[in-house]
């Protein structure tokens, strides 16, 4: 089958395509023909040796997939042929690729392969961030960093349909489009955001920030909640990873969340179908529809990963396998 290859670590440049063997997979699993993968940042991580889950060289990336199924355990209640999103943690950028019935979701008839496969990373993070880490509430006001990519527009569109006012704070005037697209009721450029927040909110602030930006934003996310508020911690792709100042969380109670849904669900595997559940009647509904942004072909993975690396990416970038 084809597939991409991270065979050593030196960054989206090095890696290859090849062709491989079908994953051999057990009877436990289920084996899935990919259509589309998602792009994220763990595999930018992954290229460099800098992702905290180390892997043998050479392997095949890919978080996230949607496709059809060709084989399934009996009791999964999935069929051959069906339509799945799923998140095999692994092995996505290929033809064929394997998971448990676990992380395999089936699709509603108006979800589109590429929406599929924008889905699983990005969107069951955000669900965990906002509904469980951050106990978002009806009538909050949440801010969202990086609102123009693809962990930024999930947000965005998951806090809309919860009844929160969604701020959206973007880098450049270009992706100011994209996030009004994710459903954002307002959106501003990340050069003095905290000024642009405190005369949107009446100078209350935010009661939830979302970033997964990190780096010097932290400073300022922290200066926008209101009393109470939240802050959740998603990545640092701003570079550095920022130093917080613990007597600054005293001022107006402030609380510091970590989101690390894979460490959650890995412990709780039954989760990740209880989130899905959660999600299904807002996708039915044509509530959560993923902001798409540039698709490439499997053989130019190596464009996809600097898409993200280079902070270009507006919406979700995807490869497209089949």
């Amino acid at each position: 089958m084809r597939a991409i290859h991270i065979t050593s670590l030196k960054g989206p440049l090095a890696i290859e395509a090849v062709e491989v063997d079908e994953p051999a997979v057990g009877a436990e699993s289920v084996v899935i023909d990919v259509h589309v993968a998602g792009v994220t940042f763990p595999e930018v991580s992954q290229s460099r040796g800098e992702y905290h889950l180390q892997r043998t060289l050479p392997f095949i990336p890919g978080t996230e997939v949607a496709g059809t199924v060709r084989s399934a355990p009996s009791d999964s209640g999935l069929t051959t042929g069906q339509r799945v999103a799923a998140f095999p943690g692994t092995g996505g950028y290929a033809e064929t690729v394997a998971a448990p019935p676990t992380a395999v979701f089936p699709l509603p008839d108006n979800v589109s392969f590429h929406a599929g496969a924008a889905l699983p990373m990005n969107y069951l993070t955000m669900h965990f961030g906002l509904v469980r880490r951050a106990q978002l509430k009806a009538g909050d006001t949440v801010l969202v960093h990086g609102a123009a990519g693809g962990v930024g527009t999930a947000a965005v569109q998951l806090a809309a349909p919860l009844d929160a006012r969604v701020i959206a704070v973007v880098s450049e005037p270009g992706k100011i489009d994209t996030a009004k697209a994710a459903g954002a009721d307002e959106v501003i450029l990340a050069d003095a955001f905290e000024d642009t927040v405190q005369e949107l909110t009446g100078d209350r602030g935010v009661d939830i920030v979302v970033d997964p930006v990190g780096a010097d934003r932290v400073v300022g996310s922290l200066r926008s909640l209101a009393r109470e508020g939240r802050l959740l911690v998603i990545g640092s792709t701003g570079g550095d990873i920022a130093q917080i100042k613990i007597d600054t969380l005293m001022y107006n109670n402030l609380s510091v969340s970590g989101v690390g849904w894979g460490a959650f669900w890995r412990e709780q595997p039954s989760y990740l179908q209880e989130q899905w559940a959660g999600l299904l009647p807002l996708l039915q509904a044509g509530e959560l529809q993923p902001v798409i942004g540039r698709r490439f072909p499997l053989e130019q993975a190596t464009q996809a990963l600097l898409e993200l690396d280079q902070r270009r990416a507006q919406g979700k970038v995807l490869l497209d396998v089949r």
